[in-house]
């Protein structure tokens, strides 16, 4: 079985809470068409350097169904400043517009076989999987973007066409597992393409 959920594979469940202080579930987001789910995290510098760019992205396909839902997995005692006082503290000045979950346990990222922050999940309305990687081709310095695949795989499916691209590498730092090395990743995790 491969460490990443797989094109056409339901969204795992989840029950987690969220920096606007309630708990949420896949079901929360049973009004969406389309739901977003990402990897993310507050310190790595892939995350900053394109949380614009999909800032931009979920803004530009609200209006058509479309939810975002950002989690961070990454163990506190890797990273102190990805625990959940920092989360808050990051929302409150950022203001992104998608819920920001913590997973401190990290079993949702085993769940969804998180590679790397970020790492991007599009699920159509029966929350199965149509594209999985990253968002753009140039996380760290979105400046030097040329591709959104993110934006391409939304606009596909949104416009009744197959995803032409449904997976892709995703680009940045690992997901910091409790207890590992800063740099460990799973011997059954790989790229995905």
């Amino acid at each position: 079985m491969a460490f990443t959920l797989q094109l056409n594979e339901k969204a795992p469940d989840f029950k987690l809470p969220a920096t606007d202080g309630k708990t949420y579930t896949l079901d929360d987001f049973k009004d969406a068409r389309v739901l977003v789910v990402f990897f993310t995290c507050n310190h790595c510098p892939y995350v900053i350097g394109s949380d614009e760019v999909t800032r931009a992205t979920a803004d530009k396909y609200a209006s058509r169904g479309v939810r975002f839902a950002g989690i961070n997995s990454n163990s506190k005692n890797t990273y102190p400043e990805d625990d959940f006082p920092h989360m808050v503290e990051r929302m409150t000045k950022y203001k992104f517009p998608w819920v920001y979950l913590y997973d401190e346990t990290q079993e949702t990222a085993l769940k969804y076989g998180a590679l790397r922050t970020p790492h991007f999940y599009v699920f159509d309305e029966n929350r199965q999987l149509i594209y999985c990687g990253r968002a753009i081709d140039s996380p760290r310095d979105s400046s030097k973007m040329k591709v959104n695949d993110l934006e391409n795989a939304l606009e596909d499916h949104l416009s009744g066409r197959p995803v032409k691209v449904p997976v892709t590498n995703p680009i940045g730092c690992n997901v910091k597992w409790d207890g590992r090395d800063a740099h460990w990743m799973p011997a059954d995790a790989c790229d995905l393409v």
